[in-house]
């Protein structure tokens, strides 16, 4: 549990932090430029070769992806139903669908299940979640992304661009770029010095997101704000595992499997997926919020998701 511990640790000194007058308001921007930059492409590389299909996981890896699909549709409902802007449903759109399904997700099932367990929580955070940040987030962002970082280090917003303009922003996007080569790097070993390398640079990652997310976190949102806060807390937390539970039973499918993609389903906000959206510029504050509460509710949630599991 050392890894939740750290978590709320890095959470509490970005919070912390934001009072000190020698970290200047863009400590998130510069933090998250590195993490998109450097540190997420060092993960991307360092877990993409690692990916293993077998027929008989199947289901922890479809789940994420059938998750995704419905999630957002729902989204796209509800941002219509209750007028949130286009910022707020495409950060909803990055950051609901994907959970923290490795960094959290891996030692929560370790505690609560099991090592034997953790098998098939790779498979749904590496055939699934990791996948989905390194194309569906990343290209989302690169679409409809409304901050860019000018020469100045400051945020700023961007211009409409063509579809050949958009395109290109796609195929130059870091996290994406470090997919491509990932894949193509599968079947062949990095040199020690490189592994370390990637190891090192990946393992920045939590730290300087969740410092970026603590230092952006705020416990009083506008009132154009609540409704996608409460709408995505409730939804990440609690309907999507419930949807998973669902699906098994109606399907009658049981075991490990099912239960490790209910667990994972249940995970707070993937990190990644937050900077990926407030690097765009999608809604900051929003986003920090949903990552920093959602964290912080799941000390309870998830508890009570692994009780409930182990009854079925």
């Amino acid at each position: 549990m050392d890894n939740f511990i750290l978590i709320l640790i890095y959470l509490s000194l970005g919070f912390a932090m934001r009072r000190v007058p020698k970290f200047p308001t863009e400590t998130p921007v510069v933090l998250n430029t590195f993490v998109m930059y450097v540190a997420l492409p060092a993960l991307v590389l360092q877990k993409i070769p690692a990916l293993h299909f077998s027929w008989d996981l199947l289901i922890p890896a479809l789940v994420p992806w059938i998750l995704l699909l419905l999630v957002s549709a729902l989204i796209l409902v509800l941002g219509r139903l209750l007028h949130w802007s286009r910022d707020i449903i495409v950060a909803l759109l990055i950051v609901l669908p994907l959970g923290n399904t490795s960094f959290l997700g891996f030692p929560m099932i370790e505690a609560l299940f099991g090592g034997d367990w953790l098998p098939y929580a790779m498979i749904y955070d590496q055939v699934g979640s990791f996948v989905a940040l390194a194309t569906w987030s990343t290209i989302l962002a690169a679409l409809y992304g409304t901050a860019q970082i000018g020469p100045d280090g400051r945020s700023q917003t961007a211009q409409k661009v063509s579809a050949a303009a958009m395109a290109m922003r796609i195929l130059t996007f870091p996290p994406f770029l470090a997919l491509l080569a990932g894949l193509l790097l599968k079947s062949w070993t990095y040199p020690p010095l490189l592994q370390t390398t990637l190891d090192n640079l990946a393992g920045t990652l939590v730290p300087l997101i969740m410092f970026a997310v603590g230092f952006q976190l705020k416990f009083s949102l506008a009132g154009e704000r609540l409704s996608p806060l409460l709408s995505g807390l409730g939804i990440k937390l609690l309907l999507m595992p419930l949807l998973v539970l669902a699906g098994a039973l109606l399907l009658g499918l049981s075991g490990k499997a099912v239960q490790v993609s209910v667990f994972e389903a249940a995970m707070p906000p993937m990190i990644s997926a937050g900077a990926i959206a407030m690097m765009a510029g999608l809604a900051p504050r929003l986003v920090a919020a949903l990552v920093g509460f959602g964290l912080l509710l799941s000390f309870i949630t998830l508890p009570i998701w692994a009780w409930l599991l182990h009854q079925l």
